[in-house]
């Protein structure tokens, strides 16, 4: 669980990302591609090409996190946009306001 502290935009990044992809490639992917500052403090969110794994990039100030949740079973429902990200804020995050409480929430609506 990642406790994210209040004021912190969620961002989640549309189409499909390559998995393969680093730490450093991610946070040069929100530089080039979304226009952000990695290094911000706000997290950002990709999604392989299947649809199973998720990657979550953030700094928390002393320094970058990469986290990754693949589901057993369904897939996480993507949103689409013309933009490349959606923003989210933590309060749309749920009442824990945590990423695993969102992430299994798109899980459990593309495992029906």
């Amino acid at each position: 669980m990642i406790p994210i502290p209040s004021g912190v935009r969620v961002w989640i990044a549309t189409g499909h990302t390559d998995m393969r992809r680093g730490m450093q490639s991610l946070a040069l992917a929100v530089q080039e591609s979304l226009k952000r500052d990695p290094h911000a403090g706000d997290l950002y969110i990709f999604r392989g090409r299947r649809g199973d794994l998720v990657k979550i990039l953030w700094h928390d100030g002393l320094g970058m996190s990469l986290y990754a949740k693949r589901l057993d079973r369904g897939k996480f429902i993507w949103p689409s946009a013309s933009d490349g990200a959606v923003s989210i804020s933590a309060a749309q995050m749920g009442p824990e306001t945590r990423v695993q409480t969102q992430l299994s929430q798109y899980a459990t609506r593309a495992a029906r």
